[in-house]
């Protein structure tokens, strides 16, 4: 489970043996966690992160979408 980045107390993961659709796992120091779907753009699917660390991941993961949508299809393929 490669860790993407990891900044402000929030790892940004992509599992190697993950499922459709296309996504990203953030998870917190503070034991939160969030799931966004990355295809086209940045879409919540699910969270336990509290509102400003929910944004902050949601702010993350749209200037560095390129780069982690390189990731995913370098472990599952084409998008």
């Amino acid at each position: 489970m490669p860790t993407v980045l990891d900044l402000f107390g929030l790892k940004f993961i992509i599992f190697t043996a993950d499922h459709q659709p296309p996504h990203c796992h953030v998870k917190s120091v503070n034991g939160g966690a969030a799931k966004f779907e990355i295809k086209d753009k940045v879409r919540l699917i699910e969270s336990t992160l509290k509102p400003k660390e929910l944004k902050l991941a949601e702010y993350v993961l749209e200037e560095n979408l390129e780069n982690i949508q390189e990731v995913w299809e370098k472990y599952h393929g084409k998008m």
